[in-house]
This record gives C-alpha cells, structure tokens and sequence, in this order.
C-alpha cells in the first residue's frame, strides 16, 4: 500500500450529532462523495457488521456505470464524552463492472474528538491497494489518491455544512455546480477576451477568479489533509 490518506475537519456541535450524520447508513451517501448507497448485510462470525456499498456514475438516478464493493465494520468504541473511533476494511467486489474500482482493498478509521471549545474534531485515515493492476499501481501515486483525498476532503467539508448549517447535502451540491460553472464561465471569458486583444475585459475576468469560495459552497481546501496527531487502532470509513 502506498501513504495513507488523512483528512481532517472540525465541527461546531456534539460529538453524537456527528456521530449519527455519519454511522447511519441512509445518512452517509448523501454527502460522501465516495457512495451512491450503502446498504448494512449480516454479520461475520465475530459479530462484526458487512455491508454492500455502490457508486453510481454519472449519477443514482442516470446510472450508466455502477461499482460495488463490500465492507466490514472491524471496530468500533465510544466515551462517556462522546469521544469515539469505528474502524473499516473493504474490497471491491467481483462483478466486471466492480474491477473498474481504482480501489482493490483497504482499511481505515474515522475519529471523533469533542474540542475544548465546543467543536468536535473528525478525522479519517486510510490505505488501500489499487485496483488495475500494474496500471494502477502507475497511476496511483499521481493520479488516483490524490483524487481520493480530494474527494474525502470535500465530502467532509459538505457533511460540516449539514452538521453546522442544517444545510441539506443536495443543496451543497447544486451550490457547488453552479459555482464551478460561473468559474468555467469566467475562464472561458478570459480566454476569449485575451485572443480578441482586449486587455482590460480580460484582467476584469481573470481577477474574478481570485474570488474566494462562498462559505455555503463546499471546499476541500478547508479540511487538513495531515494527521494531527498519532492514532489509536480503531476508526472509521
């Protein structure tokens, strides 16, 4: 495996709204990025819970492309302060389809860390061998962690917004497309107005793109992506 991903976020709010936000099974999907569903199966001999989770492409509703894997809750453990770790491994399943997976196996953790002043830390790490054989071994170190940890990151930044805000995931999300197609708009206007030589529409375009990302429009950038600390053995997806 290659180095592990981290993500970090804080929180304003109790550990156990968090909690339920992210262990509950029909909750999770809608803002991880990562999972078009997760659906809970039976237990393995330790008494450990299984699930089947999916990814939908280009979208749950127009599925053209669906990879599905499989996961075991290996862990889990919680304080009287709410402080609590649970902790996954998972493997992409065996259908053709679920081979495209650019993750083969894995395992990681999710912490919850209530904070002095009234937040709550919620942290992931996680490694996985690639899928794609020698391919994806290539591809990994430039190509698909980096999009992994990208992906995590603002998944974590959407589920802040719900916890925070009550602001519904599906909003974060049509807010984030409009926001990333004003950019592309921009982009292309500045472009357009620096082959047609007019300088000064272009620097008026070019200089909306230094306009920082609306706090209601998730961003990855506002998640650590370096661990804060040593963990424990135990966590989450």
């Amino acid at each position: 495996m290659g180095r592990q991903v981290w993500v970090t976020t804080a929180v304003v709010g109790p550990p156990d709204r968090l909690w339920h936000l992210t262990q509950d099974t029909d909750h999770h999907p809608r803002w991880d990025l990562r999972f078009s569903s997760i659906t809970p199966d039976d237990h393995d001999d330790d008494g450990h819970q299984r699930f089947t989770y999916a990814l939908a492409l280009p979208h749950p509703r127009l599925p053209l492309l669906t990879v599905r894997g499989t996961g075991t809750s290996t862990a889990e453990r919680r304080g009287d302060d709410g402080a609590g770790t649970s902790a996954i491994r998972f493997t992409a399943g065996d259908a053709p389809a679920d081979r495209l997976s650019p993750l083969a196996s894995g395992a990681g953790f999710w912490r919850y860390a209530p904070q002095p002043d009234g937040r709550t830390r919620f942290t992931t790490g996680y490694d996985y061998r690639p899928g794609w054989g020698r391919l994806g071994a290539a591809l990994d170190p430039w190509l698909t962690r980096p999009l992994v940890g990208w992906a995590t990151a603002w998944s974590f930044d959407r589920l802040r917004l719900w916890a925070e805000r009550g602001q519904a995931p599906e909003l974060s999300r049509d807010l984030a497309l409009a926001w990333t197609a004003a950019r592309v708009v921009v982009v292309l206007v500045t472009v357009a107005a620096v082959r047609r030589r007019r300088p000064r529409l272009a620097a008026t375009a070019g200089s909306l793109l230094a306009v920082p990302t609306p706090a209601a429009v998730p961003s990855a950038l506002r998640c650590g992506r370096r661990p804060t600390s040593r963990p424990t053995r135990g966590g989450h997806r």
